[in-house]
């Protein structure tokens, strides 16, 4: 079996789509639906606004032609449908953790 080697970028879309599927936004970027800035959890005033976490639209393609992941719309054009991680991206996560 040969081994895929990810770059760091690529390992933390392919986490980004664990926690959830990715949806096309403005700028060529992908992230959660109604995704919305977050504040930590252990801050009691909200003074620190945590970034919303985003993909490329290139490194979303490159995830997708290695088959980790997936659009959930096969009717739709891939460019315009929410995406999934496969179940290979999921093993690649725990196999290279």
């Amino acid at each position: 079996m040969n081994k895929v080697d990810l770059t760091p970028i690529q390992i933390r879309g392919l986490k980004l789509a664990l926690d959830g599927d990715l949806f096309p936004q403005d700028a060529k970027k992908w992230t959660h639906l109604n995704a919305t800035v977050t504040y930590a959890k252990t801050d009691r005033f909200k003074e620190r606004p945590q970034k919303i976490k985003f993909l490329s639209t290139t490194t979303l393609t490159e995830l997708r032609g290695m088959g980790f992941l997936e659009p959930l719309d096969a009717d739709v054009p891939a460019e315009g449908t929410a995406h999934g991680i496969t179940m290979a991206g999921k093993i690649w996560l725990l196999k290279n953790k």
